[in-house]
This record gives structure tokens, C-alpha cells and sequence, in this order.
């Protein structure tokens, strides 16, 4: 069971882990260096801790320790007990959501292991906004897709702010890093996955299209601001476009990912 350990001082070093969460660079380096990330919200610790994540240490304010009674109740990291005033003061912002926990990371699983049994992927290159990734989860999981693999530039999708937008579906739908960027996707072809790239590439189909007809597929998608590489363009088996009105010729990538998987899951 959780210890309850009032705290009154936003200098006490028991709070480290809960410093600066705004400071984005700061937070990727102290995070890295710790082996931590930093669930935020009631249900997002709850998710977390159901996916067997081990807690650190827990910061909330007094009102939300009867509803995460049960997540404390088997847990022995200390909760350390703050007034709202005070949490703000450490995180640097207004924690609305009154509870943080700073989990432990898990070593990332290989590819193979991700790829064990998927029929539906979610393939990431160097997007980098939290928000962006976050939310690519959150469709994935929502349309049934099986894993998320993602290049080595892309955003940490254990970041706060991934979670918090993904719901805590990053603890869900399997995933890890990409090893070799070069050659992932003719190593997915080798897999049994037709690679399918969202792109304007002028050999484009409509995703319907593209998608018709396919077992075990891994859908690409590219960065914010220039889509896909080179190299990833070319070497995908399919390109593939989103049918729109004239005048419009791309979506967010997190809109354009609902859509895309959507379609892929309806083949």
C-alpha cells in the first residue's frame, strides 16, 4: 500500500520527478537519463498501472486519493500529498486533473515481437509534435490496429503530453522503435506486409484502392511539414491518397491517419 507523505515545500527533492513538465527538452533529457515518464489524469494512471507499469511516486492533490484508492491500495511508491497551489508551482502548470504519477520505462521490445501475429500496422516517420503522435495512437487503438512502429526522430509517444492525448492507449497497442531506418520498409515486405504510403506522389491511388484486397498491411505516414522521405516514398509497395475537393490537398497527419485506418480496417 501507497504511503501518504504530506508536502508543503515545492523545494522538497522528493518532487524531482514532477519538475518543469513544460520545459520539453528539459523533460526528454531528465526522462531519458531517469528511465521515467509522467502519466497525468486519473484515468491515464489508471491505465498505466493496469498495464503493469511500476510506479515511482505519486503527486496528487487531497480530493483525488479516494478515486485512485485502488491503484494506491497496490502500490508501494510513496504518493506524496501536495494543495493544487503547490502542485502548479512544482509542474508549472495548472494540473486540472489533480493526480501524476511518474512510472518506470520498460525496455522497448524488439520489432519482430511487435510484429507477432499483426495484420494492421501503423508505420511513423519523423513525426516529431507530441500531439500528433498521441493522437496517431488513439486512432490506432480506436480502429483496431495491432502495433505502431516509429523511426528513430519520431516524438516519444511516452511523453506527457502523447498520453494525455492518446488516452493512455500507448499502453495498449504494442509498439517500439524502429532499428534501421534505411531498409524498414523492404524488411516489412520481407514480413508479409504490403507497405502502403500516404503520399501525393503522382502514381497515388485512392486508399480504397490500395488497400483492396490486402491480408497484412503497414500504413506509412510522413512527417508534418514534408510527408514521407524520399527513400520511404520510393520504397513503399503502394502510394496512396486521400480523395478530396479541389483546392484541399492534404490533412493533418493525425486526421488524415483516422481516415486512412478507417478505410484500411473496413477492407
Amino acid at each position: 500500500m501507497a504511503q501518504l507523505i504530506d508536502i508543503t515545500s515545492a523545494d522538497d527533492p522528493r518532487l524531482a520527478d514532477y519538475r518543469d513538465l513544460r520545459d520539453v527538452e528539459l523533460r526528454k533529457s531528465i526522462e531519458a537519463d531517469q528511465g521515467l515518464f509522467l502519466a497525468e489524469g486519473e484515468k491515464v494512471v489508471r491505465r498505466a498501472a493496469a498495464a503493469g507499469f511500476d510506479a515511482r511516486s505519486f503527486l496528487m492533490a487531497p480530493r483525488w486519493l479516494d478515486g485512485l484508492a485502488e491503484v494506491l491500495d497496490s502500490s508501494e511508491a510513496p504518493c506524496y500529498v501536495v494543495s493544487e497551489k503547490l502542485a502548479e508551482e512544482v509542474t508549472g502548470f495548472h494540473v486540472h486533473r489533480g493526480a501524476l504519477a511518474s512510472m518506470q520505462r520498460r525496455p522497448l521490445p524488439s520489432v519482430d515481437s511487435v510484429l507477432a501475429g499483426a495484420r494492421s500496422v501503423l508505420v511513423l516517420e519523423d513525426i516529431v509534435d507530441h500531439t500528433n503522435v498521441g493522437a496517431i495512437f488513439r486512432c490506432g487503438a480506436a480502429l483496431g490496429f495491432d502495433a505502431v512502429l516509429l523511426a528513430p526522430r519520431c516524438a516519444d509517444p511516452l511523453y506527457r503530453r502523447s498520453i494525455k492525448v492518446a488516452m493512455g492507449t500507448v499502453f495498449s497497442v504494442p509498439w517500439t522503435r524502429l532499428d534501421h531506418w534505411y531498409d524498414a520498409l523492404p524488411m516489412l515486405e520481407r514480413a508479409g506486409f504490403t507497405t502502403v504510403a500516404l503520399t501525393l506522389a503522382e502514381d497515388s491511388v485512392a486508399i480504397e484502392d490500395a488497400v483492396a484486397g490486402v491480408d497484412k498491411v503497414a500504413l506509412v505516414l510522413g512527417s508534418e511539414g514534408h510527408g514521407l522521405t524520399e527513400r520511404w516514398e520510393h520504397t513503399a509497395a503502394r502510394r496512396a491518397i486521400i480523395p478530396m475537393h479541389a483546392g484541399v490537398d492534404s490533412l493533418n497527419v493525425a486526421a488524415a491517419t483516422a481516415v486512412a485506418c478507417y478505410v484500411t480496417a473496413r477492407r
